[in-house]
This record gives structure tokens, sequence and C-alpha cells, in this order.
């Protein structure tokens, strides 16, 4: 065996290549790199009527062209056998989790570990739902997770349902994505495998297995090529596009509105189980997209067979009070947005503030009754009284805290809501009869506050009775 001796020139030269290689692509990037890019980057000339064609990218085009016309024709042409129907589900769902299992959640998330003869599997799989390659689907992916929403996300929402779903790979991105480092999948050897016989593995797995299986074990060459190969194809991509754009679209978002993504059934079912995108935004380390048992995610359960059988290990999930956390903060935000429609009472410091003499005085002219130490105007309820007007009328100008509060009836949450609609001021020297706690109505002792409303001494949302406060 002969061995290459390097001068020491040369080795720091390469000494010096291995270290660039090895660097982080985002390592040097400034910190207000979204900004900078958008406003000093100029971004290609829009697309018009006058140059639309030179602006095609005529390979992904013929892909997502070709192969549902081949399908098409040959739906009418060839009969589906249901040995071949089966088959083509399976591979459907094979090389689907390809692109899930595989491309998605272990290598452009890292959310669990696989061993070697997963990964081979996985990126061989994923190979036939010609997508492209590992390490190029993952770099865009991880552009679109760090960028969500703007122009440096590739699959940019905000540009549309059908821009996002296929119009990203069928018109010349108009910027570049946004930087994403993908030197981890540079140094993993399947994904390097997978890269340089990328080509020879789409044939192989995106048409020669799903042809040659129903051919050999039942004579469906041509049933095969048609509705396993071609038909399965169209059904895998826009499975996958459908993460890009139905689940940015449709559904609700229980965990963050910040940006696009949402959870919806219907995309799951859609997508092997991506359509709980609204936590798999928030949380894109969890190796699951439905963390209830219920919800549909057969990825998720993929790779929890894979660990029963140990090839997967370190299935990431993310602190379940975490979680917890987010869809909180979201029922909160829905709480206030509802709290903000209703009409409360005066606040407390907009009220003035009246001595028992002029109270006196004052409940000559109109009804005034004091409860709690507020003086209220029950005029327009005096008739509406459900225990009869005497009640109401016997205590003008008296204090009626006891009354009110079990002496002769302990009035419901809604009674007390509804008198403090009334308050019309505060009893100089404040409650009497030591009523500080039910002074807040039922409504208000949970209310939701913001931070800086939680900081005021004299906000009533910062008051509480006892059994705590949502802020």
């Amino acid at each position: 065996m002969s061995s290459v001796s390097l001068s020491a020139p040369d080795a720091a030269k390469l000494d010096n290549d291995l270290r660039r290689t090895e660097l982080p692509a985002d390592i040097n990037i400034p910190d207000n790199y979204v900004d900078y890019t958008l406003k000093n980057v100029k971004p290609l000339p829009p697309v018009t009527w006058n140059n639309w064609w030179k602006e095609l990218n005529y390979l992904s085009l013929a892909i997502l062209t070709v192969t549902p016309s081949i399908a098409l024709y040959g739906a009418f042409t060839t009969k589906l056998r249901w040995e071949t129907a089966i088959f083509a589900t399976f591979y459907y769902f094979i090389t689907g989790f390809g692109i899930t299992a595989g491309y998605h959640r272990l290598w452009a998330h890292r959310s669990y570990n696989a061993s070697k003869p997963l990964q081979y599997f996985l990126a061989a799989v994923g190979a036939g739902a010609v997508e492209g390659s590992i390490k190029w689907w993952s770099r865009g992916h991880r552009a679109h997770h760090r960028y969500t929403d703007t122009d440096l996300d590739p699959y940019n929402s905000h540009r549309g349902l059908l821009w996002s779903h296929i119009g990203w790979m069928i018109v010349k991105p108009r910027r570049k994505p946004g930087v994403a480092d993908v030197s981890d999948l540079s140094k993993n050897e399947v994904v390097r495998w997978q890269h340089r016989w990328y080509v020879s593995l789409i044939l192989l797995m995106g048409f020669g297995v799903p042809t040659v299986i129903p051919g050999l074990l039942w004579g469906d060459w041509r049933g095969g090529y048609v509705y396993a190969a071609a038909a399965r194809l169209v059904f895998v991509h826009h499975s996958t596009f459908c993460v890009n754009s139905l689940a940015h679209w449709l559904g609700d978002a229980p965990f963050d509105d910040k940006h696009t993504p949402r959870d919806h059934v219907v995309t799951a079912v859609v997508t092997l189980g991506e359509g709980y995108h609204n936590f798999h935004h928030q949380f894109p380390s969890d190796f699951r997209n439905a963390i209830r048992w219920y919800q549909y995610d057969p990825t998720k359960w993929f790779i929890a067979v894979c660990s029963w059988f140990g090839l997967a290990s370190h299935l990431k999930t993310f602190p379940d009070n975490e979680v917890k956390k987010g869809q909180l903060t979201m029922q909160l935000k829905r709480l206030r947005e509802t709290q903000e429609g209703l009409i409360w009472p005066q606040e407390t410091t907009d009220l003035p503030v009246i001595s028992w003499q002029s109270f006196q005085e004052q409940s000559q002219k109109r009804p005034l009754i004091l409860v709690a130490g507020y003086i209220h105007d029950v005029s327009t309820f005096i008739e509406e009284h459900p225990g009869g007007r005497h009640l109401l009328v016997k205590n003008i100008g008296k204090d009626a805290s006891a009354a009110f509060f079990g002496g002769i009836y302990d009035h419901s949450n809604a009674a007390h809501n509804l008198l403090s609609m009334m308050r019309v001021g505060i009893l100089h020297g404040g409650a009497p009869h030591g009523l500080d706690d039910k002074a807040v109505p039922p409504s208000q002792r949970l209310r939701v506050a913001r931070h800086n409303e939680l900081s005021s001494p004299y906000s009533s949302t910062a008051m509480s009775d006892g059994e705590g406060m949502l802020g």
C-alpha cells in the first residue's frame, strides 16, 4: 500500500477547506439579516405577459404536468385491478412516509434518531416521491420555518394559495430563499449517498419498483405503471404540497396566531398527519404533529412503531407544560377579544365620591341604594325587580348590602353583574360592612388583564377575590 504525503502549505490549505465546509452557513449573518436582505438585495423583476415564458422552471413544469397527463390518459385506457389498487395505496403511504417521516421530521427537523437501515429505507422511498434530494428539500424547508410568511420564505403563503401550493416550483423565485444551514446533512453519509444517486433512485423507486411488482406478481405491468407509479406520484406530490398551502389556510390556530400555519383534520388526512401545522410550527422539533390519541397522524404512528422495533430512538417531544402555555395563551386571547366586546361598569376612579349626607339628599329625588360601598341608581330596574318593587323602594336611601348578600336573598352572579352597571358613585369612607371582596362583580373577578393593566393599582382588572386572576 502506498501513501501520499502533502507539503505543509498544501496540508494547511486542505485543513482550511475542511474547516470552511464544516462551518454552518448562517454563522456569520448579521442580527438584522432579514431586514437588511429585503432592503438591499433586489429581487428579480416581476413576471409579466412579456417575460413569463422566460421565468418558468421547465424541469418542474414537466414533472408536474407530464406525470398527471400519463395518469389521466392511463385511467381512461387501463383497467384498474384490485390488487394494483391496494398496492398503489400501500406504495403511496410508503413513499409518503419517505417525505413526512424521513425528509421532514428526521432530516429537516431532527426530531428523532434513525438507525442506518431505516435511514437508507427512508432515503430510497423518499426519492420515489420525486420531490428533490434530502439536502435540497431540507434546505428549503428550514428556510420556510426560519422566515415563515416573509419574502425569504420559499413557500410564502402571503403570495396566495396557488403560489404556496405549486407556483413557487413552476415560476423561478423572485428572491433566493433566506440562508439556512444544512451542514449537518452534508456530513451524513446516507444524505450524501442519496444526493449522489438521486436520479437513479427516482427511476428505480419512482417508476421501476411500482411497475415491476404488479407486473411480476399478478401480470399487471401497464396498471402498475399507470396507477402505482404515475397516479400514485401525483397524489404524493399534491399531498405534500398541501402542507405548504392548505395547512397555512384552512383551520384554526390553537397554539399561536402570529403566523399563518393552521390545524385542521382535513389537512391532516390529506397529508399523512402533517395537517396539525400550527402545533408543528410552534414545536418543530417534536416528532409528533398530533398530540391527542384520536388525532390522525400516521407519520407519528410509523415513527413510534419503528422505535418499538429498535429502528428509531430519542423521539423528541416538547414539554407538555410549555405546550399547555401556548394553548392557554390563545384561549386567553380569545377571551380577551370577547371581553372587549362587552360593556363594563365604570372604573372606580371615574365615579364621584359622595358623602352620606349627600347620598341621603339625592335619594329624595331619585331611587338610590347603597350596596357594598357603591351607590346605585335603580330607577330603570324598580319595575323589573323579580322580588317586587317594594323590596327596592324600602331600601332607597339605605344600605342594602346585608339584604343583597343573603339577608333577604343571596343574589346570583348575574344579579351582581347587573347591579354593578347601575353604579353612579362611591360612598365616602368605603364599604362600612367589610364587604370589600364582594364589591367586585363576579364577571370581573377573573377578568383577563394585560401586563400593563396588572401593574396599575387603579385598574379594576387587577382586583381579585382570592380565587386567582388570569393575565
